[in-house]
């Protein structure tokens, strides 16, 4: 399995009706062969599952992909869940250029973010 470097760009919104590149996440996550997470390496290396927000407002605030005890995975950048951005259907959704993920951000807003690249960094033998 391999691992990948994964730029999420913000995509049209009512407040930003183009979109907003300035209001990014890089990603390194595993996937499989068809573009989803690969739990089992993520498993194995959870740490390794970094990520990088990015925002004109909060500058960079660096945290960790987590799978949750109620079964989500979610951005988290502090210990506890009241900071956590879950992300909708994760788990089965193919992570590909020009396809779409929905954060959910702790206060319950949904924004959804374009993937604009996946670029892989280092294959995993397994």
């Amino acid at each position: 399995m391999s691992w990948y470097r994964i730029r999420l760009e913000m995509g049209r919104t009512r407040e930003n009706p183009e979109g907003s590149p300035s209001h990014a996440y890089m990603l390194t996550l595993p996937l499989n062969a068809e573009g989803r997470v690969d739990a089992a390496t993520y498993e194995k290396a959870p740490a390794r599952a970094s990520i990088l927000h990015m925002s004109p407002e909060d500058g960079e605030e660096s945290g960790r992909l987590i799978l949750r005890a109620d079964g989500k995975w979610a951005f988290s950048y502090e210990p506890g869940d009241e900071d956590d951005e879950t992300i909708f259907a994760l788990a089965t959704h193919a992570i590909e250029t020009g396809n779409y993920i929905t954060v959910t951000e702790p206060d319950g807003d949904q924004v959804p973010y374009k993937i604009v690249s996946v670029r892989e960094l280092m294959a995993v033998k397994s």
